[in-house]
């Protein structure tokens, strides 16, 4: 029985913090005061073709992924997003594994924009350069 508890235990704390939670407007005022991280963690790529206001670029497919998140202050809630929320999913994993006490999986770029979140377009042209 302890056994089957303890399995049923683990289970939920690596399948929970997957799951996508709808960021609410708290969530956003706690990100513009600088209380809470927003973090983008698609390629360098895809956050240069647009990306959410007050994000802060992490790519998750980056070999020094953990490194870099690991820079972040424990103690403030961690908002994550990707293009579809799996990767951000995954990196939940990676937030708790490192001692993180709040972070969420928000989901997808173009649902959060959906959603009234501020988003940043960035213009490109053919021969010039840009700025992040």
């Amino acid at each position: 029985m302890l056994l089957l508890a303890s399995a049923l235990t683990v289970q939920a704390q690596h399948t929970a913090p997957k799951n996508i939670v709808k960021a609410d407007d708290q969530a956003l005022a706690k990100i513009k005061a600088g209380k809470a991280y927003l973090v983008d963690v698609r390629t360098p790529e895809e956050f240069d073709g647009g990306h959410l206001q007050y994000a802060k670029n992490i790519n998750f497919n980056s070999p020094d992924f953990k490194a870099q998140i690991s820079k972040l202050d424990k103690h403030k809630p961690v908002y994550l997003y990707c293009r579809s929320g799996n990767r951000s999913g995954k990196a939940t994993d990676t937030l708790h594994a490192l001692g993180f006490h709040s972070y969420y999986n928000i989901g997808g770029f173009e649902q959060l924009k959906a959603e009234g979140f501020p988003a940043e377009q960035l213009q490109t042209s053919a021969g010039g350069s840009h700025f992040r």
